[in-house]
């Protein structure tokens, strides 16, 4: 079975722009370049390759509040070509990156985690139960964490 996975480390070239279904899903576009530096007889040559990114549902709300332009980060997801119509009615194609994770690059900065709590059930407990695990002994005092009982962390 072939595997469509890709894994880009880029800096942003736009904010993230965040948009809503009709459904009201979430769903976040913006721009990664990706620079390569190679030698070429002694001297030094760049490269650099734009890639458009796709993050739907919670994922996609927390980069457009999370991400900035210029900023850097790590994004893993599928290789997907779609067909439109642009305004004058010819048929185009696009080719993204539909992403199953983001992050922040911590080769050159620091960041700081906070957990969002699932509203859609569709995290990544591959379900949508949210009342998993937890800790019935009687040791959880402040309630279930995401399925992970507060004195255990989920990362």
């Amino acid at each position: 079975m072939a595997d469509n996975s890709v894994t880009l480390v880029g800096n942003l070239t736009r904010d993230p722009e965040l948009r809503f279904t009709t459904g009201g899903r979430g769903v976040a576009s913006f721009g990664l370049a990706v620079s390569r530096r190679y030698q070429v007889n002694g001297e030094w040559q760049e490269q650099t390759s734009y890639f458009n990114i796709v993050a739907w549902g919670q994922m996609g709300e927390n980069a457009a509040s999370t991400f900035t332009k210029g900023m850097r980060v790590i994004v893993s997801g599928r290789l997907e070509q779609r067909e439109y119509q642009n305004r004058e009615g010819e048929k185009r194609t696009a080719i993204e990156i539909n992403a199953d994770e983001i992050g922040p690059s911590l080769r050159w900065a620091t960041a700081s985690v906070e957990r969002t709590p699932r509203n859609d059930g569709a995290g990544g407990n591959g379900g949508g139960n949210s009342n998993r695990g937890g800790n019935s002994g009687g040791g959880n005092t402040g309630g279930d964490f995401g399925g992970f009982p507060q004195d255990e962390e989920p990362f």
